[in-house]
């Protein structure tokens, strides 16, 4: 009897000897964390190993969508993407800004990893509302008035921009006031703003002033538009004066709500 008594305390004696982990969890639950965390590190090296170092998952094709003036093969050269690389480790940012840095033209890019071995760029083009005619060549305007891109055949259905700032008091210090580049703000603002059917019969946007914007369309027409300010009361009002009046030639909604038309 005080043998076996003696044996038991020996036996919990050695089970609480030992360093203090494992008295704290057990032997076999340290086991299990130690076969876990042995899993966990493998599989995380096996993941880095597949992503970065195998030859399944990189980069192969580049794919290109949305061009209308700029052709894919010109979107692939400016975009750079390196053909080979792990497709996890492409930058997608740096490659967004070397194409908004070599093509211009480019409005916005979406650029993204198609996987197991794709990159795809999206492209949005800007479109021109104006142009600046320079020496035999035309510089493409477009709606936010950045000037994007120069071509030696103007663009079916957009408009020339003419400054033609006068010399009289008010042109001049209008010009001195606002700066020409604010001056083809307005214009391309006004631009911008017209309805479709007369944005398509506008030849000339053409500019005295801030508040002296005007219009010449196919057929001698002619628009008094004034500012670039109520631009949409204007496009809406005019619209309305050329269905009312459709044999007239000069018409005029510098003042939205007290528009005139004239000649036929």
């Amino acid at each position: 009897m005080a043998g076996s008594a003696t044996a038991e305390r020996g036996a919990r004696q050695q089970e609480s000897s030992g360093p203090p982990l494992v008295r704290w969890l057990g032997p076999r639950r340290l086991r299990t964390i130690i076969i876990l965390a042995l899993a966990v590190v493998l599989l995380a090296a096996g993941t880095g190993w597949v992503l970065y170092g195998s030859q399944w998952l990189r980069v192969e094709r580049v794919s290109v969508s949305g061009t209308d003036v700029l052709t894919p093969q010109q979107v692939r050269e400016a975009a750079a993407v390196p053909i080979g690389s792990p497709l996890v480790s492409v930058d997608i940012d740096a490659i967004e800004t070397r194409l908004r840095t070599e093509l211009p033209r480019i409005h916005s890019v979406d650029v993204e990893r198609s996987w197991p071995h794709g990159i795809g760029l999206k492209v949005t083009e800007r479109t021109p509302v104006l142009l600046v005619q320079k020496g035999s060549n035309f510089v493409e305007v477009d709606d936010e008035g950045v000037r994007f891109a120069t071509v030696s055949k103007a663009p079916k259905g957009v408009p020339l921009l003419e400054m033609a700032v006068s010399s009289s008091r008010s042109a001049a210090a209008s010009l001195r006031r606002f700066g020409e580049a604010r001056l083809v703000r307005e214009a391309v603002k006004a631009a911008g703003s017209l309805p479709a059917a007369v944005a398509r019969a506008t030849r000339v946007v053409k500019v005295r002033s801030y508040d002296d914007i005007s219009l010449e369309l196919s057929g001698g027409r002619t628009v008094a538009w004034g500012s670039a300010e109520k631009a949409a009361a204007k496009g809406r009002t005019l619209t309305a004066l050329m269905k009312a009046a459709p044999a007239a030639r000069h018409f005029d909604v510098s003042a939205p709500t007290a528009p005139a038309s004239a000649g036929s």
